[in-house]
């Protein structure tokens, strides 16, 4: 099967000259038809780096993004707003992202207005929508300030959905939220690939988020991927050491499994990132 997006050698560099800062160096990964690729590593690694140069947020240097074929490295203008109908984004904060002023009827049927659809049928599909992500058709007359967390995420999804897109970049979509409301959300995400066959970018520092969605997993460890594989090896017996540092820093519910994973965890933070390498 050939890939959706492939991402070939990607360089990203922030700043010039003597400030400049290489955030990703040489990148490649790929993503399935209907796949869901975990990205995972702390913060500064570079996972959101490639999300956001995926999306056209961040300035490449070098190295090729390619979209069903079609080379995106570099689209901008008219390129990147006709790509928003194939490539969408859900952020980790969904206060953040959603429009403080507009109700949830406008903010879902915004993208659809500027497709050139009629109103009364970008009503009946933000209603749609609206039931995918199981929340009422009431909700189109509200204010985003009205819902809970997990639900303006909810609502979020809807608004990538809207369009039908085939690759979503999740940015964190889970990390703001709490245990329970993580669960259903990341139900939530399962159902909706399984019911649409939309792929995900999934980026996150939680190997048990990943390892719960995910159908592979690649590890970032400062701008470089480690390791590649599928989800439950790399969740759960990783080959790469900085893997194994994240498998440990999640936490287990049993008080003496976890303190021998603290004492692993440790012991292998001291090892030196030349080792890591």
């Amino acid at each position: 099967m050939n890939a959706l997006l492939e991402v070939d050698n990607l360089v990203v560099d922030y700043g010039r000259g003597r400030t400049a800062f290489r955030a990703l160096h040489g990148v490649s990964l790929d993503i399935a038809p209907g796949e869901c690729l975990g990205l995972v590593g702390e913060s500064g690694s570079g996972k959101s780096t490639l999300g956001k140069a995926i999306l056209g947020l961040a300035p490449v240097t070098s190295g090729s993004i390619r979209f069903d074929g079609q080379d995106i490295t570099r689209v901008s203008g008219r390129g990147r707003r006709a790509l928003a109908d194939d490539v969408q984004v859900v952020f980790q904060d969904p206060y953040g992202s959603l429009n403080p002023a507009m109700t949830i009827g406008d903010i879902l049927a915004e993208p659809l207005l500027t497709t050139g659809i009629g109103a009364k049928a970008a009503e009946a599909k933000v209603r749609e929508m609206l039931d995918r992500v199981s929340l009422p058709v009431a909700a189109m007359d509200r204010y985003p300030s009205e819902f809970s967390g997990g639900q303006r995420q909810r609502i979020a999804i809807a608004r990538a959905l809207v369009r039908g897109p085939r690759l979503i970049v999740c940015d964190e979509p889970v990390s703001a939220l709490d245990l329970t409301t993580q669960a259903t959300i990341l139900d939530l995400f399962i159902e909706l690939q399984r019911d649409t066959g939309v792929s995900y970018l999934f980026v996150s520092h939680d190997l048990g988020v990943v390892r719960r969605v995910c159908h592979r997993v690649a590890v970032m460890y400062r701008g470089e991927l480690v390791e590649v594989g599928e989800g439950e090896q790399v969740t759960r017996a990783p080959r790469h050491a900085y893997s194994e540092r994240l498998r440990l820093a999640s936490p287990v519910a049993d008080p003496a499994a976890q303190r021998a994973r603290r004492a692993q965890w440790l012991a292998l933070r001291e090892v030196p990132d030349a080792a890591v390498r």
